[in-house]
């Protein structure tokens, strides 16, 4: 009987952002060019630290799997709600809301990790400066940055197969901007209460573990900066580890908002799922560009200037 009902529905209707008739075409154009900026910015990234030969270092190299991630998860969600904007082409097949759903866990799940991972490469960096080369050698970069990608995949594979396990008979128009948990829970034909206990559970343990992991990485770091004499040495030092706090916390906010709050389905929730989804991805290279001296030189460098700097 489970197998004919969650057969029953073929696909499901997205219905996105609530907005006024006249406001879609603005909307599609303004999610259009953040789109656009989102993956032209996260990709200038990439390639300026894969040119550079000067930033062929650990923090640059878990930069690049985060630009990489941010293109992916807006690349994932963003052409989907652009084309319910224009086209009004809300629909997606059964598989394709599996994919999706697969697709944002898994990103969002090893951009979690990343961070922590990034957390503690600066802790080295900063507590531990005379033993960071031998720590953190392009062999264990590797293995880390891997470990995040793994991560997420079997995080993902557990959240996914236990939401699609559910019987889902109708309806089948998801009240959110794409195929997520709570929105896919709200539709299914049976009790959810363990899965809303599950994803809680999960989700929360995770993101409170790694945010623990970053603040107690982050305390070391301040601690060892006020040793630091020199003031310029602790503006550098508080300028990299700021961009990276901003960032975790532009994460972190709307993730906390969304997922550990068992059966919430409110408007606010599909706002958060835009930022996420849409914003933050953006403003992520907007952050550790304008905050790092570094990564500017390293961009005039890329536009012709040897020096890196402005002419």
């Amino acid at each position: 009987m489970r197998s004919e009902n969650q057969s029953s529905v073929s696909h499901f209707i997205l219905v996105g952002l609530h907005h006024p008739p006249q406001l879609g075409v603005p909307l599609f154009l303004a999610f259009l060019v953040i789109y656009v900026l989102t993956v032209s910015g996260n990709g200038l990234i990439i390639l300026t630290v894969l040119v550079d030969t000067q930033l062929h270092r650990p923090m640059y190299w878990f930069l690049c799997h985060l630009s990489f991630l941010d293109m992916t998860i807006s690349s994932a969600i963003v052409p989907k709600m652009l084309a319910g904007l224009l086209l009004e082409s809300r629909g997606i097949s059964f598989g394709g809301c599996v994919i999706q759903l697969f697709s944002f866990h898994f990103l969002g799940c090893t951009e979690c990790f990343l961070y922590t991972l990034m957390a503690y490469d600066r802790f080295l960096a900063i507590c531990k400066p005379l033993h960071y080369a031998t720590i953190m050698t392009p062999r264990i970069c590797n293995s880390l940055a891997l470990g995040t990608w793994l991560g997420g995949t079997l995080h993902s594979l557990f959240q996914t197969s236990f939401v699609f396990r559910l019987p889902f008979c109708g309806p089948n128009r998801v009240d959110y901007v794409f195929c997520d948990i709570p929105a896919m829970l709200h539709l299914a034909c049976a009790d959810t209460t363990i899965n809303e206990l599950v994803t809680c559970v999960d989700i929360g343990f995770l993101a409170l573990t790694c945010f623990v992991l970053i603040l107690t990485s982050y305390g070391c770091i301040v601690a060892a900066i006020l040793r630091i004499r020199s003031a310029d040495g602790r503006r550098n030092a508080f300028s990299t580890c700021a961009a990276h706090l901003t960032v975790v916390i532009v994460y972190y906010v709307p993730c906390t908002f969304i997922y550990l709050r068992p059966g919430s389905q409110e408007t606010l929730d599909g706002l958060a799922a835009v930022f996420y989804t849409v914003i933050t991805p953006l403003l992520n290279p907007i952050i550790y560009t304008l905050r790092n001296k570094e990564m500017k030189a390293a961009l005039w460098r890329l536009g012709g200037c040897k020096d890196g700097r402005p002419r």
